[in-house]
């Protein structure tokens, strides 16, 4: 590919204008001969170049072509690559959001349960799914196996649950004081940032991590049986019988709770 190929023109468009460099004002037909475009093809391409203004054409009978000044040909064909790029920048990001949510993992048909480490990209994206759901609140309690997790994995999904939460609802979160310690200087700001109301209270054990959602939903985060230190998966339940003991159960806890943040 030649260079003002590489810039958007084709080969009978870049014959064209060359020749006009050389030749100077001359009609479709003198054109089409000096050219070698063929004359069926002529107008079609002298139409396409002055309708992106790379060539300027002279009143009279018969009408002749001019050539627009190499160095502003060559900044209008720059200025419509790099829109195209933006163009097709924009639809690869769109691409990606789809390609992202489409690899949320589905749960078996017979139960709800995802496998995934603490941190992972799948259960990142599965929290952010999770999250949207909410419409009027979220209430987690974060402990085992959380505790002996670095902030940069918490940071992950803490990151994770607020990209899906709607700045409409509320989060409490029941953290225990073995998670608090693995916290940032920067959480305050962090939450500042947040456009959903967030209250923090810390007690010192939760003995089991899991979250209720609307009293429609909970999730519970099931320890790895091998490594004390990670999760081993996620299981979801919708029924309203034990959605409804977690809600009472976090809010035992939450009662006994300290306030983290004044």
């Amino acid at each position: 590919m030649t260079e003002l190929g590489e810039l958007g023109l084709s080969s009978y468009e870049e014959k064209a204008y060359r020749t006009l460099l050389v030749t100077g004002a001359v009609t479709a037909t003198e054109l089409s001969e000096d050219s070698g475009v063929p004359r069926g093809r002529i107008y079609d391409v002298l139409n396409g170049l002055e309708a992106r203004t790379l060539v300027r054409t002279r009143s009279g009978e018969p009408k002749r072509y001019v050539a627009v000044e190499p160095e502003t040909v060559v900044e209008r064909l720059l200025a419509e690559r790099t829109h195209e790029l933006k163009r097709e920048w924009n639809r690869y990001r769109e691409r990606a959001e789809t390609v992202r949510s489409n690899l949320l993992p589905t749960p078996p048909t017979e139960s709800s349960f995802w496998l995934g480490s603490l941190g992972s990209d799948e259960m990142g994206t599965a929290l952010r799914q999770h999250v949207r759901t909410a419409e009027e609140y979220v209430h987690a309690a974060v402990g085992t196996p959380y505790e002996n997790a670095t902030w940069e994995t918490l940071q992950r999904e803490f990151d994770a649950f607020f990209e899906g939460a709607s700045a409409d609802i509320a989060v409490d979160l029941l953290l225990s004081e073995a998670v608090v310690t693995t916290l940032p200087d920067t959480l305050p700001q962090r939450l500042d940032e947040q456009s959903v109301d967030v209250t923090i209270r810390t007690i010192p054990n939760v003995e089991l991590s899991f979250d209720v959602v609307d009293r429609s939903e909970t999730t519970i985060d099931i320890p790895h049986p091998v490594s004390g230190d990670d999760r081993f998966g996620v299981v979801g339940v919708k029924d309203s019988q034990v959605v409804e003991e977690f809600e009472r159960h976090f809010q035992r806890l939450w009662t006994d709770a300290e306030p983290l943040l004044d």
